[in-house]
């Protein structure tokens, strides 16, 4: 599928999305809301089947958060970039896509651990990389620790 094809195919479904094709990949942002049903659609639908999660990452841009999901049809060769805005920064949530892609079981802990988003119906929503009792998520913007360097 090329990437205009993909665009008509979601956008038929999905009417409220926006699409970024400046980067390497076809950008989907979507409102975190229709992350969960857009990401059911990519992986079973036959002529997408995005069957790999090679990349789940969070952006905090200060006013909000971005979750980032890099997928990949082994069948089909297309690559796209599917980006989530979360607007509550201080309870930020998404629905977990973990039980779609088992990938992304770790990159969700590692995401809550850093940045603090808790994936709802995630079956183990702990942290993975720092201690249960540490305080404060240190890949936000606000986070401050006392050996931080000041600039």
């Amino acid at each position: 599928m090329t990437s205009e094809e993909i665009k008509q195919s979601v956008t038929a479904l999905f009417s409220d999305v926006i699409y970024d094709e400046t980067g390497e990949f076809l950008n989907i942002l979507i409102n975190a809301s229709e992350l969960r049903p857009l990401m059911e659609l990519l992986y079973s639908k036959t002529e997408f089947k995005f069957d790999y999660l090679f990349c789940l990452t969070c952006i905090d841009w200060k006013t909000h958060l971005t979750m980032v999901y890099h997928l990949l049809s082994k069948k089909h060769r297309h690559n796209i970039v599917v980006k989530a805005k979360i607007a509550d920064t201080n309870k930020p949530e998404i629905e977990t896509v973990c039980d779609i892609w088992k990938t992304a079981d770790f990159h969700e802990r590692e995401v809550y651990d850093l940045f603090g988003v808790k994936f709802l119906n995630h079956p183990d929503m702990r942290r993975i990389l720092l201690d249960e009792d540490w305080v404060g998520y240190p890949l936000r913007k606000n986070y401050a620790d006392e050996n931080m360097i000041k600039l």
